[in-house]
């Protein structure tokens, strides 16, 4: 089922979860471990995050360098296919731009449509590790929402090669990511809204939000699409705080703040436990005024933990 029919259909709040794959050379059922917990919230999708090869340079013996690629988690479809056999759940796998041509991302998509996968998150992707800003692989796609156009046009039955003939169209239900607090290259917030709204314009059906702390960015972020002209359902995005390293990571990775409310509650906790506490008590709150605000959905960035989350959705739903 497409997340768009899901969204729009007659039914209460419900939740949806982005996972990373495992390493490779993991157990897949370690995978299989961090969503079971999860399942007994029945939710109709799970995200699975994608992840680009990367550059490393490894000494030889000869005292030399040497430049490799490194592929350190298993691919896309592999997983897809290993959680739709597993788990009665709909699987939202993330194809993004970064490492992949054209021709990369249209045969990865048909792969997807054989699969019987029916979701997708369009996104760009971040810079290789060591990168100060994005590169596009050579014949790729610069930005999401040119991918968001590829993929339109496979649902219409258009293909890179324009000479096929008797043609079947793809059929994806298309989902981009939106930036409560700005995308942290974007100029200012205008300039990011006008940015999303081209994705949706290309033909995204929904939007999903980076995490965030402070509901009052949310609600001012919905607006500003909304005023803009973009009407696809937004799904707020939601990972609580559980470590002291998360209070200088996550700003720092994802470019977001932590309200200085949650932040003088931080600084009083004198251990690791004191913190994974509070942050379910804080992302309980976010999670019962967006639902009486009147969101649809919450998605959690699980970052293959379940705990902290199941206790957060028992309190807040």
């Amino acid at each position: 089922m497409k997340v768009i029919d899901i969204l729009k259909g007659d039914h209460k709040p419900f939740t949806s979860f982005e996972l990373v794959p495992p390493l490779k050379g993991s157990d897949i059922n370690k995978l299989y471990s961090s969503i079971e917990p999860l399942m007994e919230f029945k939710p109709p999708f799970i995200n699975m995050t994608s992840h680009r090869d990367e550059i490393e340079y490894r000494r030889s013996p000869d005292g030399t360098f040497r430049q490799i690629t490194v592929t350190k988690r298993p691919g896309t479809v592999a997983i897809a296919a290993a959680i739709m056999k597993r788990f009665d759940v709909e699987v939202v796998p993330h194809v993004i731009c970064g490492g992949s041509t054209k021709n990369d991302v249209e045969n990865l998509l048909l792969d997807l449509n054989f699969l019987g996968v029916q979701n997708v998150v369009a996104l760009r992707g971040d810079a290789i590790p060591g990168e100060k800003y994005f590169t596009p692989t050579p014949g790729g796609h610069r930005h999401s929402n040119e991918l968001v156009e590829q993929i339109a046009r496979m649902n219409r039955g258009q293909y890179l090669d324009d000479t096929l003939v008797d043609v079947v169209p793809t059929d994806f239900c298309v989902g981009v990511a939106g930036y409560p607090e700005k995308h942290c290259e974007a100029a200012n917030m205008e300039i990011d809204i006008e940015n999303l709204k081209r994705k949706v314009d290309a033909g995204a059906d929904y939007i999903v939000t980076q995490m965030f702390f402070d509901n009052s960015k949310f609600f001012s972020f919905v607006e500003k699409c909304r005023a803009a002209g973009i009407s696809v359902p937004i799904i707020p995005g939601i990972k609580p705080i559980s470590t002291t390293r998360h209070i200088e990571l996550l700003p720092q990775a994802f470019s977001l703040d932590i309200p200085q409310e949650l932040m003088r509650e931080l600084v009083k906790c004198r251990s690791n436990e004191a913190i994974y506490k509070l942050g379910i008590e804080w992302a309980t709150l976010q999670c019962k005024e967006l639902l009486e605000w009147g969101a649809r959905s919450v998605h959690f960035y699980t970052m293959g933990k379940a705990d902290n989350i199941r206790e957060i959705i028992k309190r807040a739903f």
